[in-house]
């Protein structure tokens, strides 16, 4: 570990130019490590990275700390080129988008900060640990084993970020993220306020999920939830529909819950949780992936066929 910190520091004090970003769409733990993470470099190293995002960012994210610092790809020089790459919380090569790709193929050097199951690393130097509950324990273990000098920004940040990847404690299964929450809420994170931040969803969304809940099946004599959102309700989803796998796991009897996302035609994202079993391989099956109870993929395919062979993967559950 301190071998790594040690290539770390290197490589941010010989850095001409830094940038930042996580998976495509981003999510709390991916927005948030990586605003931190800018803020950590700025204050310990006296250097601006930059935050490059592409796709969506959830409106609930919109009162994050330092959120106004993360720049859209297309706000970027297209002739844009980084000494270093940082990845957070990217999961797998497929999910940075072609833009992102880019500007890391021809970075000089990589590193990588994440949490998810990967067996095609692209970091040339690499912080990953499965066992965490987000990709901010990450980046937090790294800035305690150094001390590296904090502020209340990057304190709120790592706080938002695990506060949104546990859905708000709800899906905690090892006793070192409520270890790291109290150490973050000792420093000064006020849980209350950083959840009341998120809550600032649009009107729209709620009740497109609202409709994707109340319009569910329930398969497999009430243990399967399927839900689907076509095309023209996606347009209005902001974000990917958390709420809906929320509401939907919380009904008696359902152990597995589905959510089908028409993205674009015959391009549908699926999102899948479970309360116990794992269910991590499914999403592999679509050429996606994730952690064991909660996992998803993209698939080039119509929402009837998706439909259809999720429930035969289900099959035997």
């Amino acid at each position: 570990m301190m071998e790594k910190i040690r290539t770390f520091i290197e490589k941010v004090q010989n850095a001409k130019s830094i940038a930042i970003s996580g998976h495509k769409n981003l999510d709390g733990d991916a927005l948030c490590s990586a605003l931190a993470l800018m803020k950590i470099i700025e204050l310990n190293f006296g250097k601006k990275a930059t935050v490059i995002y592409d796709g969506n960012v959830p409106r609930d994210l919109d009162n994050v700390p330092l959120r106004n610092e993360a720049i859209f790809h297309k706000n970027i020089p297209e002739n844009a080129k980084y000494d270093l790459y940082i990845l957070v919380d990217y999961g797998t090569r497929k999910n940075l988008g072609e833009i992102i790709e880019k500007y890391v193929n021809e970075s000089d050097f990589v590193i990588e900060f994440d949490h998810h199951f990967n067996n095609d690393l692209v970091g040339n130097l690499c912080f990953d640990d499965e066992e965490k509950a987000a990709t901010a324990q990450v980046i937090y273990d790294m800035v305690k084993a150094v001390n590296f000098k904090t502020d209340q920004d990057i304190i709120d940040l790592l706080m938002l970020a695990i506060i949104t990847d546990t859905g708000r404690f709800k899906f905690v299964r090892s006793s070192d993220v409520f270890k790291d929450s109290a150490k973050l809420v000792a420093a000064g994170a006020d849980i209350i306020h950083l959840t009341n931040l998120l809550n600032n969803k649009d009107k729209k969304t709620i009740l497109v999920e609202a409709k994707a809940v109340s319009q569910a099946e329930f398969l497999m004599k009430g243990r399967l939830a399927l839900a689907t959102i076509n095309h023209d309700d996606y347009k209005k989803l902001d974000g990917r529909g958390e709420t809906v796998l929320s509401l939907l796991g919380k009904i008696h009897g359902v152990q597995y819950i589905v959510l089908l996302k028409e993205q674009k035609e015959n391009r549908i994202g699926i999102s899948i949780r479970s309360r116990q079993t794992p269910i991590n391989q499914i999403a592999e099956s679509f050429g996606g992936g994730g952690h064991l109870c909660a996992a998803g993929a993209v698939v080039e395919d119509s929402l009837e066929n998706v439909r259809g062979k999720i429930i035969n993967a289900f099959k035997g559950m």
